[in-house]
């Protein structure tokens, strides 16, 4: 490892935790290793933008890599924005980050303690985790990629042939997650969204966000199911569902097959729009240390069933869906990978 390499470090700030991740000049990944910390974003901006300096430096420290190297910094946080840089009412962050300028924020903190100017990108983290997940699935290649990762949220990204995410003009391109799901199509009721749309968003029927409802209707039809009679709250139930999953328990498989076909539904929409030859399915039921091999399995074969009939032909025919590699990662390797690009431009 050369000291005087230039290295490209990216931020990736979730509601919970938030990781670190770095790329060569090259764009190949600095290291496979997860760094988080604690976002703390209950205190309040001004300390979430201290932990990420600090988080920053004890990567460097742990890569044996040193500030001087650093020559840009990417920033993966979550939408909607007011302008760039600027955050709006987010679904996943208190109400005290709307209006929060965090591009001058970040870009100040980095800069009092580099001593220097560092440029800094921001960018929705949906769109970022497709850059990275785009770069490993399309390879030498500039094909399109659309990538769907049903988390807490439902991350969304289309990456261009440039390798770039579309952000549209008021950088709110891609908010797919929050399209009305195809109630008629599913047979199911609209359902509160965290974003304060009623209407039935999709990732209301595709991650942990709407679980716990999707959960309470199919336990009043069985009432005699251990979750049931659980002291567990809705979230905690909802949480408990992919252990039942890998055991085999019928209810559990059945809600997570309604999930797959929800996303392949909007997957199957999102395609006529797009057109992308590659679709990556994220989050974490794709992360090989929370789910079997069975279930992912099963997970992209359900939701690919659901795609088809939907499909033109000759997507049918060429379209790729594949399981994300970088798991917790691709943010923040995405966030870099942008601060990269944009320093080549």
């Amino acid at each position: 490892m050369s000291e005087s390499r230039p290295v490209y470090i990216g931020t990736d700030c979730g509601a919970t935790t938030s990781k670190v991740g770095a790329v060569w000049d090259d764009g190949t990944t600095v290291s496979t290793e997860l760094l988080q910390r604690r976002t703390n974003a209950d205190a309040g901006p001004a300390v979430v933008v201290r932990t990420w300096i600090d988080a920053l430096g004890d990567y460097l420290a742990v890569n044996g890599l040193d500030w001087r190297q650093v020559q840009g910094v990417g920033l993966a946080i979550p939408g909607p924005f007011q302008r760039y840089g600027v955050l709006d009412k987010s679904a996943n962050l208190p109400l005290s980050f709307a209006g929060f300028d965090v591009h001058t924020a970040y870009s100040l903190a980095l800069s009092d303690r580099v001593q220097r100017p560092v440029p800094v990108v921001v960018g929705n983290d949906g769109d970022l985790g497709g850059v990275a997940e785009a770069q490993r699935v399309r390879g030498t290649t500039s094909a399109t990629v659309l990538m769907l990762a049903p988390g807490s949220g439902l991350g969304c990204a289309f990456v261009d042939r440039t390798g770039l995410p579309l952000a549209g003009d008021s950088l709110a391109g891609m908010e797919a997650a929050h399209m009305p799901a195809p109630l008629h199509v599913l047979g199911a009721r609209p359902l509160p969204c965290g974003c304060g749309r009623t209407w039935g968003c999709v990732e209301a029927y595709t991650t942990l966000s709407g679980l716990p409802y999707l959960l309470a209707d199919k336990l009043a039809e069985r009432p005699d199911h251990p979750l049931a009679q659980s002291p567990l709250g809705p979230k905690e139930r909802a949480l408990a569902l992919r252990g039942l999953a890998a055991d085999g328990d019928d209810l559990a498989i059945e809600l997570f097959d309604f999930q797959a076909r929800a996303l392949g539904l909007h997957m199957a929409s999102l395609a006529m729009a797009l057109d992308p030859l590659f679709v990556v399915i994220g989050g974490g039921l794709m992360d090989p240390q929370s789910t079997t091999p069975a279930f992912r399995e099963r997970y992209l074969r359900v939701l690919r069933e659901a795609a088809d009939p939907y499909l033109w032909p000759a997507q049918r025919a060429r379209m790729t869906v594949a399981p994300a590699t970088l798991g917790d990662l691709s943010q923040a390797i995405g966030a870099a990978l942008v601060a990269l690009y944009q320093n080549r431009a």
